[in-house]
């Protein structure tokens, strides 16, 4: 299966039209046709229906295999680059916007005492699009977080040969408007909390889905959809009663108009893990090396 084939395949589905999609790719429309009708032929069947243009039922079982086939070729390249090419100073670290924090500020600082001439790029971006970006180099190392048992990975998708390394753990709590009667209390069961209103916020807490599987149970149905990475709004959503919503136990600390009870049943905790490829000595290894280091050793370097 001809790769450039699939990535054409793949393009005139998402824009369903054959005109934008050579748009798009710099070809003439007659070689998207050509290219389709190729890889129509190697597989034995019509993928895509003409007018209006969308896939076939065939068409959409190849897409479910086309993404992750295009990422690990676009993996295994970024990978093999990365091992032959020459040290880069260039650290771009993706990072979902629970991982950010004051162990990441303090190794950018050391980075940059070690490598003066490098300016850290920090992207924040949802967990769902970040370990493709790292196998595919467009960024260089990720800083993710999750909801995950104790000492258990996150449920990462396979994208390539990458490292995981857990950088912290942290309890979880629901977070609830000040005046809730929930507030304060010691303890609460995931499963208790089904039926109540809840903030769907898939870019910076556990999807309403996850939470379903967590507890065992249907229900966590979502009031409000937040979409977007600003913890701050969220929070007001919060403090206004407009839905509930689960977040590391130290976030809640001191937040006006929002309380935080720790979630006891299912023992559950926020899961921050450290993404990366293959890394060439330079700032990026570093960074690495200092993110993944045990809280004993920092506390020895810090004394």
């Amino acid at each position: 299966m001809d790769p450039q084939q699939l990535r054409t395949f793949v393009t005139v589905s998402r824009l369903a039209s054959f005109s934008e999609a050579a748009r798009e790719l710099g070809y003439t429309q007659s070689a998207v046709s050509q290219q389709i009708a190729a890889l129509e032929a190697d597989v034995g069947a019509a993928l895509l229906a003409r007018r209006p243009v969308g896939p076939t039922e065939a068409g959409r079982r190849l897409l479910e295999h086309a993404a992750p086939l295009l990422v690990r070729l676009e993996a295994a390249r970024a990978d093999v680059a990365r091992l032959a090419g020459a040290p880069s100073a260039r650290l771009v670290l993706g990072a979902t916007p629970l991982a950010v924090g004051a162990e990441l500020g303090h190794a950018l600082g050391e980075v940059r005492r070690v490598h003066p001439r490098t300016e850290p790029v920090v992207r924040v971006l949802a967990q769902g699009v970040l370990p493709a970006q790292v196998a595919t180099g467009e960024v260089d190392l990720a800083l993710i977080d999750g909801l995950a048992a104790p000492s258990d990975p996150l449920p990462l998708p396979d994208v390539g040969p990458l490292r995981t390394v857990a950088v912290d753990e942290q309890p979880i709590a629901v977070a609830l408007p000040a005046g809730h009667p929930l507030a304060g209390r010691s303890g609460l069961a995931l499963a208790d909390l089904s039926a109540a209103r809840w903030l769907d916020a898939p870019d910076l807490t556990p999807p309403v889905a996850r939470l379903r599987a967590a507890a065992g149970v249907d229900g966590f149905r979502p009031a409000t959809r937040y979409q977007g990475t600003d913890l701050r709004g969220l929070l007001a959503l919060v403090a206004a009663g407009h839905g509930l919503t689960l977040l590391p136990e130290p976030v809640l600390a001191a937040v006006p108009g929002v309380a935080g009870a720790p979630i006891t049943s299912p023992r559950l905790v926020h899961r921050t893990e450290l993404v990366h490829g293959s890394l060439p000595e330079g700032p990026a290894a570093l960074l690495a090396r200092l993110l993944a280091r045990s809280p004993e050793e920092v506390q020895a370097d810090q004394a």
